[in-house]
C-alpha cells in the first residue's frame, strides 16, 4: 500500500482500476441483496408489532451469505465463474450449468466502478484524498443503481456517507469543516423545501426523503459552494431524461441517479462548472 503512493499517477491509477473491478463485482452483490434484507427484516419487524427499524449489528452478514449462485438452476458460482469481466467473457454471458443469460449488468457495473477509482486516482493522484474520493464515487454508483431498481435510497449507505464526508473534512480534504457542515443542512434543507413546495402546488410527491439525506452527504463531502451546481446539473439531466421518455410518460422517475451523477461530476469538474454559470449572472 505505501508503495502505490510513490507511484507515477498512471501507473498508480491503473492499479487502482484492477482494484475498482472487484468491488464492483462486490457492488453487484449489494445492489441486489441489500434492498432484499431490508424488506424482509422490515416485514420481520412488523410482524412483531416493532415500530424500531434500525437494522441489528448482525443485520448486514446477509450480504455475504449465501455463497453466489444462479437464479434459475441455483448453481453455485465458482471462484474462476466470478472473475470480474472476464468470467462474463469466457462464459460467453452465460450459466456454465443452465445456459441461462448473464446479463451485461454485471461486467457493467464492474467496468463502471473500475473506471471510477481509475479517474479519481488521475484526478487527485495517488493519495488518501483520491482513495477517499474514490469510497464516495462506489457509494454514489451503488445508491443510484438501488434507486433505479427499487426507487430506495437506503439510510444504511447516505448517512454513513454525510458523517464520513464530514469526518474527512475536518482536515479541509474537499472543503472546510465549516462549509462541509453547513453544505450538509443546506443540502437537506433545499430538498426538503422543494418536497414540501411541490406537495403543496401539485397534490403529490415529487421525490422521496432519501433524496434529501444524498443530498446532505453531498454537501457535506464538497461543501455548500457545491450544491447549486449539483441541483443545477441533476435536474437538467431529468429534465433531458424526460424529454426523452416523451411527455406522455406517468411512471415516476427516481431522482437519485441524477443526484449521484451530478455529485460526480461535481466532485471532477465543481470549480468550473461554479465559474461557468456565476459569469451568466455578472
Amino acid at each position: 500500500m505505501a508503495a502505490w503512493f510513490e507511484l507515477p499517477a498512471l501507473w498508480a491509477a491503473s492499479i487502482a482500476f484492477l482494484f475498482g473491478l472487484l468491488i464492483g463485482s462486490f457492488l453487484n452483490v449489494l445492489v441486489f441483496r441489500l434492498p432484499k434484507a431490508m424488506h424482509i427484516y422490515w416485514e420481520a419487524q412488523a410482524k412483531r408489532g416493532q415500530e424500531d427499524l434500525s437494522p441489528p449489528p448482525h443485520w448486514l452478514r446477509g450480504l455475504s451469505k449465501p455463497a453466489s449462485s444462479c437464479p434459475k438452476c441455483g448453481h453455485l458460482i465458482k471462484w474462476y465463474e466470478n472473475i470480474p469481466v472476464l468470467s462474463w467473457i469466457f462464459l460467453r454471458a452465460r450459466c456454465s450449468a443452465c445456459k441461462t443469460p448473464i446479463s451485461l449488468r454485471y461486467p457493467f457495473v464492474e467496468i463502471a466502478a473500475g473506471a471510477l477509482v481509475f479517474l479519481s486516482t488521475l484526478r487527485f493522484g495517488p493519495s488518501w484524498t483520491a482513495i477517499a474520493a474514490s469510497i464516495l464515487l462506489l457509494t454514489l454508483l451503488a445508491l443510484a443503481l438501488i434507486d433505479a431498481d427499487t426507487f430506495e435510497l437506503p439510510d444504511v449507505l447516505t448517512l454513513p456517507l454525510m458523517w464520513l464526508g464530514l469526518l474527512v473534512n475536518t482536515t479541509g480534504m474537499f472543503a472546510s469543516l465549516h462549509n462541509a457542515v453547513i453544505g450538509a443542512a443546506a443540502g437537506y434543507l433545499s430538498l426538503w423545501l422543494m418536497y414540501w413546495l411541490y406537495l403543496l402546488i401539485s397534490g403529490r410527491e415529487g421525490m422521496g426523503y432519501g433524496d434529501f439525506k444524498l443530498m446532505a452527504a453531498l454537501g457535506a463531502w464538497m461543501g455548500w459552494q457545491m450544491l447549486p451546481a449539483i441541483v443545477l446539473l441533476s435536474s437538467l439531466v431529468g429534465a433531458a431524461i424526460g424529454l426523452f421518455m416523451k411527455l406522455g410518460w406517468k411512471k415516476p422517475l427516481p431522482f437519485g441517479p441524477y443526484l449521484a451523477g451530478a455529485g460526480a461530476l461535481a466532485l471532477f469538474y465543481g470549480p468550473q462548472i461554479n465559474a461557468w454559470y456565476l459569469g451568466k449572472f455578472h
